[in-house]
């Protein structure tokens, strides 16, 4: 049996799919519920639902053979997993934005608002820009527009929420797509059968 983690929201149905089409169905995962939990003994798998941010602590520690996390959540918690395939889904990027009038001289610490500050430190870290990073968990917009940051870092994907805040992408850090993931030991045990899957995924890919 795979065990399988799957991310909450649309992205997870999105990517249940692209499993669906490669011959692992789960009926039951499509039935209108609040189940967290479907198996499918003949096809040897079972799904669970979990929040995006967790995906990568479930494989990591064993709950789940693979999942799948966005790049921004393995690029943020570095879990000890093997990145298996780019399923070229869900795709956005990491962005710094501020609003219109702000100008960066130089001349004093940065403050970034981000909900990754693993992600921001590294990037200034590359470009030998001192910062303050103010670790937040949402609403990073209106960071700066309150005087709590100078910058934010965070996800773009349309960009509508930042002209909503009168704010602008200032710089692209990194482009973000869903990745599948394993469990080491899982693949050292279940090698076969996670190959297998990886390969019939990869043929979905468009």
């Amino acid at each position: 049996m795979l065990n399988i983690a799957l991310p909450k929201g649309r992205l997870g149905e999105k990517v249940y799919e692209m499993f669906e089409a490669s011959g692992y169905e789960c009926p039951s995962l499509r039935e209108p519920g609040r189940k967290l939990i479907f198996e499918n003994p003949e096809k040897s798998v079972r799904y669970f639902w979990v929040k995006p941010s967790d995906i990568t602590k479930y494989v990591e520690r064993g709950a789940a053979d693979i999942g799948v996390a966005g790049k921004d959540i393995i690029l943020e918690y570095a879990p000890d997993i093997y990145e298996m395939l780019d399923l070229g889904v869900g795709k956005c990027r990491m962005a710094v934005a501020a609003p219109k009038e702000f100008f960066d001289d130089g001349e004093k610490t940065l403050r970034v608002a981000t909900k990754f500050p693993r992600i921001a430190a590294d990037y200034y870290e590359s470009r030998g820009r001192e910062i303050d990073i103010i670790k937040l968990n949402g609403s990073i917009e209106i960071a700066p527009i309150l005087g709590l940051s100078d910058v934010i870092v965070d996800i773009v994907e349309t960009g509508t929420t930042l002209k909503e805040n009168d704010l602008e992408v200032r710089e692209d850090i990194l482009p973000i797509s869903a990745r599948l993931i394993a469990n080491k030991a899982s693949f050292n045990f279940k090698a076969d059968e996670i190959r297998r899957l990886t390969e019939r995924m990869r043929e979905r890919i468009k």
